[in-house]
């Protein structure tokens, strides 16, 4: 879902992480879903920090995902598929719970 430019910049800014997140998400058999897997798959794909576990037990909205430390819930919380400047604050989430904040 990610082009190559994009994925190539994130990988750089990934590199610097220090501490594993889990991605948590709630989907159904939907098209939705399916494309916020494929979005969630590729960032998951970028860092080996990333973990992602399906867990729809409890979510209000689906498709969802919610970014924790393993064994932590943070209530960071995305409903759909996050574009444009959500998409940027969905970066900006993952690098503050994998303990690198960014400018």
């Amino acid at each position: 879902m990610l082009d190559a430019g994009i994925k190539t910049q994130l990988r750089e800014h990934f590199a610097k992480i220090s501490q594993p997140v889990e991605i948590a998400m709630a989907l159904d058999d939907g098209e939705k879903s399916r494309e916020l897997r494929s979005l969630l798959d590729d960032i998951a794909g970028l860092s080996d920090h990333f973990t992602l576990v399906e867990r729809r037990e409890g979510a209000q909205r689906v498709p969802s995902f919610s970014l924790n430390r393993p064994g932590e819930d943070l209530g960071m919380r995305f409903s759909g598929i996050p574009m444009g400047h959500e998409f940027t604050s969905l970066i900006l989430a993952l690098l503050q719970v994998a303990g690198h904040a960014s400018n």
